[in-house]
């Protein structure tokens, strides 16, 4: 299917097609560019102009450029413009003004990525649906996405993320939602933002962009002075508003919950009546996202009890908690760890929530050196905390579902008050880089162990993930 004609591009951003094209997607990476995409070079960590002649090579039928790269052949079609970040803007506002699709918006401080990823599942069971595949939310990744966005698409999902303030708000008003959600707000970004409250409000931005009559969702259960923050916003865009949440004032209200290993079990009660359905992974993080995915389902005018049901495909992605197993000896049955690859983000909030998935696994005693089970949490530095990120790492120790964990492992100079704050006999191994831990990562695990592994993506604590899947001896057997 053709996204984009030479003509349409070009009135789209204003610019100069030097010749004819159909483009059937857009890439800004040529490592991942496809037959037939409009190559847009972008100027990131490297310039995207000194790509075109790769992206030509590999199958791109135009490019858009500000100028005719060195080695680009005169007769290879490019649209000109004065700046390419601006045209892929534009892009994405023609493309969203072209579509009859149902838009959800999506953000948060934890849980977007998850929440889109849960949205795209459901709603593509109910009609032509559009998302990005990664975490795309910010000034390149929304515009992108909108500007892939086929024609027929009946419901899209956008996710809108922030770095600094001011962002959301013009993201939003690209992507002009029908419905927005806010998973929660949490301690992420605080060194930008400097405090909660300014968060809150950041994420409420979001209802900015909402179309006339829009909905706004978000979590109910966060404190007061936060509510406050985003209450005022959601009511000001003019349409329905919904919480979620365990809160009595909750539309969607979480009224009980079960981790099982591997597995959570959710009872909501909603506008449609009482639903209760799995996820095929555990975590309370994500039966409050599924809340928030169900309410805006709703919101979209799709059924959220086939939703519900259809919940159960959803994977997380890498590096948010996927669990799996690691065969530690195969000359021995049962000798075998749970490894909790939840490196890509963290905060306090998803921390907690972390290790109440660990507390949730059971070890598996007698098959290992120690010949006792044990939860293990190997934690890197969380990041973007500000001023107060050594108390942030020293609080961790006070989260009741730590106190289920036998030993902890840490990596990192701020991570270095969550070890001081331990008792000493779950103090485990702490070194002043994540690759100074992987470096012997069978010192710091044992068969029947469960392992969480979590940090920041810049603690480079996914070292270690990488350094225990390497103790897998599967192909021995």
């Amino acid at each position: 299917m053709v996204l984009w004609t030479a003509a349409e591009a070009a009135t789209a951003t204003g610019g100069d097609a030097t010749g004819d094209f159909a483009a059937t997607g857009v890439s800004i990476d040529t490592r991942t560019l496809q037959e037939g995409d409009l190559f847009v070079a972008l100027e990131a960590a490297r310039d995207g102009h000194d790509f075109v002649a790769d992206a030509f090579d590999g199958g791109a039928v135009a490019a858009l450029v500000t100028h005719r790269p060195e080695g680009v052949p005169a007769s290879a079609p490019l649209l000109i413009v004065d700046n390419v970040q601006a045209a892929l803007a534009a892009l994405g506002r023609a493309r969203r003004a072209r579509s009859g699709a149902r838009v959800l918006g999506i953000t948060g401080s934890v849980g977007k990525t998850s929440a889109k990823d849960m949205a795209r599942i459901v709603l593509s069971a109910q009609g032509r649906t559009h998302a990005a595949e990664a975490s795309y939310n910010n000034h390149w990744g929304v515009p992108l996405t909108l500007a892939r966005m086929p024609v027929d698409t009946e419901y899209a999902v956008v996710e809108i993320g922030m770095n600094a303030p001011g962002e959301i708000a013009p993201l939003a008003r690209m992507a002009r939602p029908h419905v927005a959600l806010i998973t929660t707000v949490a301690a992420a970004h605080l060194e930008a933002l400097g405090s909660l409250a300014a968060i809150a409000s950041e994420k409420a931005a979001i209802f900015e962009g909402l179309e006339a009559g829009g909905t706004a969702i978000f979590d109910g259960d966060l404190a007061p002075g936060l509510l406050e923050r985003i209450t005022g916003p959601a009511a000001a865009a003019g349409g329905p508003v919904l919480r979620v949440g365990s809160d009595a004032a909750c539309q969607f209200r979480l009224s009980d919950l079960r981790l099982t290993e591997g597995r959570t079990i959710v009872q909501a009660e909603t506008p449609v009546g009482s639903l209760t359905y799995k996820l095929d992974t555990p975590g309370r993080h994500f039966a409050m996202n599924s809340l928030g995915v169900l309410a805006a389902v709703q919101a979209l005018g799709a059924d959220p009890v086939r939703a519900a049901m259809d919940l159960a495909r959803w994977q997380p992605p890498a590096g948010r908690g996927t669990l799996e197993t690691v065969i530690v000896d195969p000359a021995h049955r049962g000798a075998t760890l749970t490894l909790i690859d939840d490196a890509f983000n963290a905060n306090p909030a998803s921390m907690a929530a972390a290790f109440e998935v660990l507390a949730s696994h059971v070890p598996v005693d007698g098959v290992g050196r120690t010949m006792r089970g044990r939860r293990v949490a190997i934690l890197g530095d969380m990041l973007e905390l500000g001023a107060e990120e050594t108390a942030a790492h020293a609080a961790l120790a006070e989260i009741p579902a730590l106190a289920e964990v036998d030993l902890v492992h840490c990596a990192g100079a701020r991570m270095r008050a969550l070890y001081e704050a331990l008792p000493d006999d779950r103090r485990g191994h702490w070194t002043e880089t994540a690759e100074d831990l992987a470096a012997r990562p069978a010192r710091l695990v044992d068969a029947g162990d469960v392992v969480l592994v979590k940090g920041s993506k810049g603690s480079r604590i996914a070292c270690v993930v990488d350094a225990i899947r390497k103790l897998d001896h599967r192909d021995a057997g």
